[in-house]
């Protein structure tokens, strides 16, 4: 009973609404420093790879924004389902904010994958890679979700529409995940793995690594939820619930600025 209740208060689009406005800033501020230590980390003091040299650093980019990609989607398609089954409004408006972050990142991971491949193999891009080609149709996944949305007019219509192409779209997410072992790809395989001792990848350039991984999946956690509320801006602007809360946090705002200038005018 408890599980239920705290699945149908997260989409209570007021409570999100309060939660998300009050963590989002906070996520955004720890994605950039994690960012920023993973990038001069991994970029200025990790030594250069034995075969790759100093190419292998775009790593700590491309990972992340591969993993994104992927995660994002899936984040989607559950927004998706969600919204199918029970109707909850506030799962669509989390599905149409996934979907500009997630075609940015799946665009991010195909340029600095291409710009890897130019040194490792010899050329920016090769069509026979099951890699490849799976990341791209997962971009048409995403491409379509935003053509879906702007040719239909009825916003509910849409809605399901979209839920179910990202449904539909899940099937690529294993292919893309297991293409490098189960076809030939120019693809190395995974540069880590959860379980202790078996990772591929040295600690020193591990490290790095997780810290880029774990500030970018911050970052995009704070844009979605950002967009979500923007949404629910645009959707809700007229109900008592939001009117009441923006008074109520732009007068703790201008208290907060008075009390700060009468702080600095005593210094």
């Amino acid at each position: 009973m408890t599980i239920f209740r705290w699945f149908y208060q997260w989409g209570s689009m007021p409570y999100f609404y309060r939660f998300s406005d009050k963590l989002w800033p906070w996520l955004a501020y720890a994605a950039i420093i994690l960012i920023l230590a993973g990038w001069i980390w991994g970029l200025a003091f990790t030594p250069a790879d034995y075969i790759q040299k100093d190419s292998f650093r775009i790593i700590y980019v491309h990972v992340p924004a591969a993993f994104l990609a992927q995660s994002i989607y899936l984040l989607a398609a559950i927004s998706g389902f969600v919204y199918l089954v029970w109707r909850i409004k506030l799962y669509s408006l989390l599905l149409r904010s996934c979907i500009p972050a997630g075609t940015i990142f799946t665009i991010l991971a195909l340029v600095t994958g291409s710009i890897w491949g130019k040194p490792t193999w010899g050329a920016y891009w090769v069509w026979g890679d099951a890699r490849l080609l799976s990341v791209v149709v997962l971009l048409f996944f995403y491409l379509s979700m935003v053509g879906l949305d702007q040719a239909i007019f009825d916003k509910n219509q849409a809605n399901k529409a979209m839920a179910l192409l990202a449904l539909v779209g899940v099937i690529n997410i294993p292919v893309i995940q297991y293409s490098v072992e189960w076809w030939f790809t120019l693809h190395q395989p995974a540069s880590f793995r959860l379980k202790p001792g078996k990772g591929s990848i040295a600690p020193v350039m591990l490290w790095p690594l997780l810290f880029s991984i774990l500030g970018h999946y911050l970052f995009a956690a704070a844009l979605i939820l950002l967009q979500t509320n923007n949404l629910i801006l645009q959707q809700e602007h007229q109900a008592s619930w939001l009117n009441r809360y923006l008074k109520k946090r732009d007068t703790c705002n201008t208290e907060k600025i008075h009390h700060a200038a009468k702080h600095h005018s005593r210094i």
